[in-house]
């Protein structure tokens, strides 16, 4: 018998027991003393309730009970609470406060990451009050949970959903053209957001998935840029009054002047030391609807925890009211403990660097925003090239977004391609227009008519690649069953010997694939060179922020052509 833990899942031995329950046990005295109830919400949930109340992470588990209905392991608590209130509270007047710690079941990002798949969540959630002062009290209380779980010199992201919600309504843009933008924001792909947000560009770009981007409609340039622009306005009072200057003319402040009197607040209680006015913090959960926040710690890869304002979610499941709240995650704000003496200690910024193809140019495009690049090009054996405040981490292109993903790395660059394959959690910052290829289904010449009848007989067609997760993502989109037979190399060889009836493979000119009797059928996918981060070190290290600056003004210049046959890079 193998006897270990499902992946995903661990024990939790007696020592660090005993500190989680220090931890908990103090946080709960807290939110009790603040006039927050406990409240318990069971471990399945009817997944039409879990879809009901907005965009969620994933559940990793999901049932059918004895009565048919699908179940999931409940991947967060407040739309169980919002249930709650809804339905069974419905005639309590309120307000209601209440404080939980539970565990939460959550899919990994990607499947190459060792992610956990259990967490414990602290939070509170406050149904009733609105305007400023609820919003400071929730911020405030979140600041103060998570310092006295110990985590240490930690920054808290801060927006307002509010801006981007009245510059969509009032840009008079296609219903597709904005949920492509609010999917940009909750990815956290600013690439894609510049591409969609571009003026005059409708349908020749292509998005993020390699499709076609929406028809923009008839969305104003004004609007389309105040958008694209928003996402990168960070700070701390001069952000907020950057956002004002650049909606106002618009008729967008929206719930801006509730959100600086919160912020006033907040800086009044001596907060705005903790506090970085982000408005790409909006990419959170789509059912908040006014305030949201987020915490990082230097030294941890992923968000400690968040929170916002979500006055609508009580509604999908009966009569409406206002709430707000937040959670956070014991074992992040403990990693986060466990780092905490090193925060004042400066350290070299991480850079992950691809090996192979984009080596040279990634080389010159780091030289070039001045950075030193001393033995970068010729690193020998060494995988690790340290110079004064940087350090190359130096891997292979599918690798990089691991590394950055879960903090190894602090940025990196590699392709755009790489970045879809391995679906990891980063911010994607700047398109380095250099490495330029595009993805292609091939099969060998004259085969299409045999291709096409054995489809219709199996209804299932067999595809050879080196890129399991863009083949799968590309045949769903066109409805097509595919079996994928996975390869590490020499993908031409599997429509020659029987192996496979096309291949999806990366090309710049084709000539590979036509020396092979191979012919293209279909466009994937185009591809380029970007520069993307790590969600926390990004706002916690205004050096990466200087960094992507630099790169994207050097980008232009690059010397990028659009390969015959293909779209625009993606």
């Amino acid at each position: 018998m193998n006897a270990v833990t499902p992946s995903g899942f661990r024990d939790v031995l007696a020592e660090e027991a005993r500190a989680r329950e220090v931890i908990t046990r103090a946080v709960a005295d807290l939110f009790a003393e603040r006039g927050y109830a406990p409240i318990e919400t069971p471990t399945l949930e009817v997944m039409d309730v879990v879809r009901a109340g907005g965009r969620m992470p994933a559940s990793p588990f999901k049932f059918f009970d004895s009565h048919d209905d699908l179940l999931a392991m409940r991947p967060d608590v407040t739309l169980q609470i919002a249930r709650m209130c809804a339905t069974r509270l419905a005639d309590e007047p309120g307000p209601l406060r209440f404080r939980y710690t539970q565990r939460v079941f959550r899919e990994a990002e990607a499947d190459n990451q060792a992610q956990a798949r259990e967490l414990t969540q602290c939070g509170v959630e406050c149904i009733g009050p609105t305007g400023p002062a609820a919003d400071a009290e929730i911020v405030a209380l979140f600041v103060e949970a998570l310092t006295l779980a110990g985590a240490g010199t930690f920054v808290l992201g801060l927006a307002t959903v509010g801006v981007l919600r009245a510059l969509l309504e009032r840009s008079g843009a296609s219903e597709p053209w904005k949920a492509a933008v609010l999917d940009a924001y909750h990815d956290s792909d600013f690439v894609a957001l510049d591409r969609l947000c571009a003026a005059g560009a409708p349908g020749a770009v292509l998005a993020a998935d390699g499709d076609a981007a929406p028809d923009p409609g008839c969305v104003a340039p004004a609007y389309a840029a105040a958008i694209g622009r928003l996402a990168r306005i960070r700070g701390a009072h001069d952000a907020i009054d950057e956002v004002r200057a650049l909606a106002a003319p618009l008729g967008c402040i929206a719930d801006l002047d509730d959100f600086q009197a919160t912020y006033d607040r907040l800086a009044d209680a001596g907060l705005a030391e903790r506090i970085l006015v982000d408005f790409s913090v909006v990419s959170s959960f789509n059912y908040y609807t006014g305030i949201v926040f987020e915490a990082y710690a230097p030294a941890v890869g992923s968000p400690l925890g968040s929170g916002g304002r979500y006055d609508r979610t009580l509604g999908a499941y009966g009569p409406d009211r206002p709430a707000a709240g937040f959670a956070f995650y014991l074992e992040q704000a403990m990693a986060a403990a466990a780092t905490a003496g090193a925060e004042g200690v400066a350290r070299p910024l991480r850079i992950a660097v691809p090996k192979g193809s984009l080596n040279g140019e990634a080389i010159a495009c780091l030289e070039e925003a001045g950075l030193d690049v001393t033995g970068l090009a010729s690193p020998g054996r060494s995988l690790v090239i340290s110079n004064p405040g940087v350090d190359y981490i130096i891997v292979r292109p599918s690798d990089a977004p691991v590394f950055v993903a879960l903090g190894a790395a602090d940025c990196g660059i590699c392709g755009k391609d790489s970045l879809l394959e391995v679906g990891a959690d980063v911010v994607e910052l700047v398109d380095l227009r250099f490495g330029g290829c595009r993805f292609v289904v091939a099969e060998a010449a004259g085969t299409t008519a045999a291709i096409e009848e054995r489809y219709r007989k199996l209804g299932a067609m067999r595809v050879a690649t080196k890129y399991p997760s863009i083949t799968r993502s590309h045949f769903a989109r066109r409805g097509t069953q595919v079996e994928i037979v996975y390869l590490h190399g020499n993908v031409e060889l599997a429509p020659m010997v029987g192996l496979a009836d096309r291949i999806v493979d990366i090309t710049a000119t084709g000539t590979t694939l036509a020396e092979n009797n191979l012919e293209i059928v279909d466009e994937v996918l185009a591809s380029t060179a970007r520069f993307f981060a790590n969600g926390c070190a990004l706002r916690t290290d205004d050096r990466i922020v200087g960094l992507a600056r630099t790169l994207a003004a050097c980008a232009p210049a690059h010397t990028y052509a659009p390969i015959a046959g293909a779209s625009n890079p993606a």
